[in-house]
């Protein structure tokens, strides 16, 4: 009498193992995913200042997104800002910016600065997750942002000007 052996192959399909000539099964796979919490970290002061008298307009304690990764961040995942914070974009030359809101789950007022750190245009009330381009009028070297309404609520006007320090 011949002997017949059956041979087993074990062919890994994206989670599921199959058996030739046997049955085929789900594996159990277990992740976790940690929720992670991005809060504000002060990096910097900065205040506006009414073009025509100088007086202040309000004081704000900023975050700043300098580098490639923190401008391309910004202010995305989270879900806080209080009145009193902003974070402070910087980039190296001053040219026509866009923003959009995309994984941004605040509200926000963008203000885009020349590199004169005067207010050159305001895309005010910009509307959470929303991908819709929202462009500067003019160059912009800096660009603020705040809560949604903080531009109304301080009467911000184009040639307002910046002044910050950073830590």
């Amino acid at each position: 009498m011949k002997r017949q052996w059956l041979k087993l192959i074990a062919i890994p399909i994206i989670g599921v193992v199959c058996y030739s000539s046997i049955s085929c099964k789900e594996e159990a796979k277990s992740k976790t995913v940690k929720a992670i919490t991005v809060s504000f970290k002060k990096e910097g002061e900065l205040q506006i200042k009414k073009s025509v008298s100088d007086s202040i307009i309000t004081k704000l304690d900023i975050e700043i997104a300098d580098d490639d990764y923190s401008t391309q961040t910004g202010l995305m995942y989270r879900d806080h800002m209080d009145n009193n914070q902003g974070m402070l974009f910087i980039f190296p030359d001053s040219d026509y910016r866009s923003f959009y809101m995309k994984n941004t789950e605040i509200a926000l007022d963008i203000i885009y600065i020349s590199e004169h750190k005067q207010i050159v245009s305001i895309q005010k009330n910009a509307k959470p997750m929303d991908e819709t381009s929202l462009p500067s009028e003019a160059p912009a070297k800096y660009v603020l942002e705040v809560n949604a309404g903080l531009s109304d609520v301080w009467n911000l006007e184009k040639g307002d000007v910046i002044e910050f320090t950073s830590f």
